[in-house]
């Protein structure tokens, strides 16, 4: 069982801090008829956090896990080619890691809430080829066992390997966080769906730098930057409505080097805001953060607004996080590099707290032609005309992550004086 450490949660502003939790542990571990129906359906919106933040706590687990574990770092860390590559073997284990956690949270939120179970949607394919043309299609079993069993298969023959990950997805979590009890939101699930990425800033995970020093507050790569990330939007609407971030390497423990992870979360719905966090401050120095390859013409078009407050960091979801902190006060993208699975969890936090995230394209288009509130946010709900594969969920006019309004009409007004430039 992993146990999930106590914290507070409140409405902002003001708002308590986020919640810390244990490090992980795989060894640990009366209406009528028809009112009872439609009562089913209308769920609180406590049950479904606790649990989403339950299977957010479990893919943190997992992730640790597979830096942890010698057995799963080896995988981790290694990827054969050619003449040396298995042709067993099913995918490379960095992407197994990604499928897993998102296989578990689409389980077992899915279990609770069946109703979801078809609108729950991740990032990845559940679904591996290997050299001799197997498919093994990746999910979790009723048993630990045949979870195990099937995970051999994907691992090639890897037993020990496979049964660490098997407990680690079996395992029951338990939150002890009484503020969630006070979230007294009902909801119609049946509206709702879900968006997952498993594993946010991939690369800087697979890296696995825990040693970066973070520069006034935001770290500019390391694992710090790899999140779990889950948001729930309103199917019809499109508009974010609950957001999960998951911090898997919030602290490492030392002597015994495992992590400890932390969340925090924001609901959005109708006229309710609440939040794990608290509203930030406005700043006298205003800062803004930006991804590292972002281009130097919009670096440049926001000097006049920031100076030498322009900072840079990994993860579309990370910097997400850095706007919902107050670490920074904006986060601007100017290309549709980021995807609904990264945006649509820390957009609901950034609603909860009386922010938003814009898409910056159209957002200087209703700026240009007068229009300044609202500015168009981000919506869930419908793909990209036109587009294939991934490409169909892509914030393809890039984005504005915000807090106060103020710092989004400056942005704004300073992008649309500079828009022929970048």
């Amino acid at each position: 069982m992993l146990q999930v450490g106590r914290g507070r949660a409140g409405q902002p502003p003001p708002g308590p801090a986020g919640v810390d939790s244990r490090s992980c542990d795989p060894a640990g571990g009366g209406s009528s008829p028809g009112a009872g129906a439609r009562a089913a359906r209308r769920q609180t919106m406590a049950a479904l956090l606790k649990s989403l933040l339950a299977a957010s706590e479990k893919a943190a687990c997992i992730a640790q896990l597979c830096r942890q574990e010698e057995a799963l770092f080896s995988l981790l860390i290694e990827e054969k080619r050619g003449a040396d590559k298995n042709k067993k073997f099913l995918q490379d284990f960095k992407t197994l890691a990604d499928v897993l956690i998102q296989e578990v949270i689409k389980h077992d939120v899915g279990q609770k809430f069946p109703e979801l179970q078809d609108h729950i949607r991740g990032e990845e394919s559940n679904k591996f080829e290997n050299g001799l043309g197997e498919t093994v299609v990746v999910q979790v079993c009723p048993t630990q066992q045949e979870t195990a069993a099937l995970l051999e298969k994907v691992l090639d023959r890897k037993q020990a390997a496979a049964e660490l990950l098997a407990a680690a997805i079996h395992q029951e979590v338990v939150l002890s966080d009484p503020a969630l009890d006070d979230v007294a939101v009902t909801i119609s699930t049946e509206s709702m769906a879900v968006w997952i990425d498993p594993i946010d800033s991939t690369n800087q995970y697979i890296r696995g730098r825990g040693d970066v020093l973070p520069v006034d507050g935001i770290y500019p790569s390391g694992l710090r930057s790899a999140l779990v990330l889950i948001g729930v939007y309103n199917r019809h609407s499109g508009e974010p409505v609950l957001g999960i971030i998951n911090e898997p390497f919030f602290k490492e423990k030392l002597p015994a080097r495992r992590w400890q992870s932390k969340y925090h979360w924001g609901i959005s719905y109708g006229g309710t805001r609440l939040s794990s966090l608290s509203r930030p401050q406005l700043r006298t120095s205003p800062r803004v953060v930006l991804s590292s390859n972002e281009k130097v013409a919009l670096q440049e078009a926001l000097t006049p607004l920031y100076g030498q407050q322009l900072c840079f960091a990994s993860g579309a979801g990370y910097k997400m996080l850095c706007v919902a902190l107050g670490l920074a006060d904006a986060y601007v993208l100017s290309e549709g590099s980021t995807f609904k699975w990264d945006s649509c969890g820390p957009h609901a936090i950034l609603l909860a707290l009386g922010g938003g995230m814009v898409d910056l394209s159209e957002a200087l288009k209703s700026w240009q032609a007068g229009q300044r509130k609202p500015l168009p946010e981000l919506t869930y709900n419908k793909p990209v005309e036109g587009a294939l594969g991934a490409e169909r969920w892509a914030n393809q006019g890039g984005l504005v992550a915000y807090i106060h309004r103020e710092h989004l009409e400056a942005v704004m007004a300073t992008l649309a004086a500079a828009a022929n430039t970048f």
